[in-house]
């Protein structure tokens, strides 16, 4: 099997100044599971995916919860993204009749940018309010970044991006570019 890279690998990146105030990371191996389910098998399916990940319960919609294995996110009504750093999480073993699971890992890019700045940064390019009231950590949220739709999750250090990998290194390239303003550290 071929190693996998990362879409950012080789990219260049500026030299960190001293105070940067935004630290961008290419978070990358990672693993990545999709599981959907239908609405009557919601719970069981929630069930096996929490338990996966090492959870309680799952996540209601726009929210995420953080296991030993990983974090949870609810995408979307029927779906939750099952992430970790770990690439070697397999997928959860759903039911043919409770839902279905899907390996994403290679589809996205896992972009953490977090610092004093993360939030000025990001309202550059999410129309999102990012403030604290609005999107605290555990948040979860589709949304549009330079026209390409991504997933973004508020953890507690800052915020992670999942981005399509085909757009990847456009969507870096602009947060370098415009965090250069603030002071950049890269990861």
């Amino acid at each position: 099997m071929d190693k996998s890279l990362s879409a950012l690998n080789g990219m260049k990146t500026p030299d960190a100044p001293v105070g940067a105030t935004i630290m961008l990371e290419d978070v990358f191996p990672f693993s990545l599971h999709q599981i959907a389910a239908w609405p009557d098998t919601m719970a069981k399916a929630g069930a096996v995916a929490a338990k996966q990940i090492g959870c309680a319960s799952a996540p209601d919609p726009g929210h995420a919860m953080i296991g030993s294995a990983g974090a949870l996110l609810r995408v979307e009504p029927l779906k939750w993204w099952l992430i970790s750093p770990d690439p070697d999480v397999a997928p959860p073993k759903i039911a043919d009749t409770q839902g279905a699971a899907l390996d994403l890992s290679h589809s996205r890019t896992w972009i953490r940018v977090s610092g004093d700045k993360s939030e000025t940064l990001l309202n550059h390019f999410l129309p999102l309010d990012l403030r604290d009231g609005a999107f605290p950590p555990g948040s979860v949220a589709s949304t549009a970044f330079h026209h390409v739709g991504i997933t973004l999750w508020r953890e507690e250090a800052g915020y992670s991006l999942l981005v399509p990998r085909s757009f990847a290194v456009s969507l870096w390239e602009l947060l370098v570019e415009t965090a250069t303003q603030y002071g950049i550290a890269v990861r």
